[in-house]
């Protein structure tokens, strides 16, 4: 009889828990559905302590969630702009430059030798575009090269003065253009290379300073007006000829042409 009542009361236990299993069954299924949210949200280890320190105290309720890393693509250098040159005919649209006793201009001269450059440039397909001193498109002319092209002294001085010079922009390596140009004009028109007049106007030359960065130019003295009149006036494709074979040089290095 004993025996039998020390069984009762784990017997009303079972029944009871019988009696409700669907509800014990729900709670567990709860509990673990919790649990497993908590794993799969919560950070690291490190990371936890990372984020810690971090809040100092506030409430954070971070949500970590791996991201698989990507390759990050390198962008390939810009190509160049099409192929355009620009010439400047020394003067234009600004003053006569320099002045010969019978008349004879400076700027007459070097927009005459611009024409003849252009005409033969464009012969060959190249696009040209014939600029003022001061042109207004200077500022976002963006072409492949820039030559200005100017004529030195009418004054007679001594039987020295004669020749070609050339200096180019400091703001963009220009040395390529200028080599090709020193080259190409000179046998063009066998005139010597004079490069003890190159003056400031001509290293700090405006244009330099106004075009946009990375556009390659030179200015050029095709010859001075007194003794080398002759081939400026009554020969000047010889000058327009070395000024084109000197771009189409310069063009062929760079591969374009």
């Amino acid at each position: 009889m004993n025996q039998e009542n020390s069984w009762q009361p784990d017997s009303s236990w079972l029944h009871l828990l019988l009696a409700n299993i669907r509800i014990v069954v729900f709670l567990v299924a709860s509990l673990a559905g919790m649990l497993l949210v908590y794993w799969y949200f919560s950070p690291e280890e490190a990371t936890a302590e990372i984020i810690a320190a971090t809040t100092q105290g506030r409430l954070a309720a971070p949500i970590y969630k791996a991201v698989p890393e990507q390759p990050v693509l390198q962008r390939l250098a810009q190509s160049p702009g099409p192929l355009r040159i620009g010439l400047i005919a020394g003067h234009k649209g600004n003053d006569s430059g320099a002045v010969c006793a019978d008349g004879l201009t400076e700027a007459q001269i070097n927009e005459n030798i611009a024409n003849l450059v252009a005409a033969q440039l464009q012969a060959d397909g190249i696009p040209v575009d014939i600029l003022k001193e001061f042109d207004p498109r200077l500022p976002r002319y963006g072409a492949t090269a820039v030559v200005s092209i100017h004529a030195d002294s009418c004054i007679y001085y001594h039987e020295q003065l004669t020749g070609f010079k050339i200096a180019s922009s400091s703001y963009t390596n220009s040395s390529a253009l200028e080599a090709c140009m020193e080259q190409e004009y000179g046998r063009a028109t066998n005139l010597p290379y004079h490069p003890h007049t190159i003056t400031e106007h001509m290293t700090d030359y405006h244009a330099f300073r106004e075009i946009p960065l990375g556009v390659p130019a030179i200015i050029i003295e095709v010859g001075f007006m007194n003794l080398d009149r002759d081939i400026l006036t009554n020969r000047p494709h010889e000058p327009a000829g070395g000024i084109a074979s000197g771009i189409q040089c310069y063009l062929a290095q760079l591969g374009v042409r």
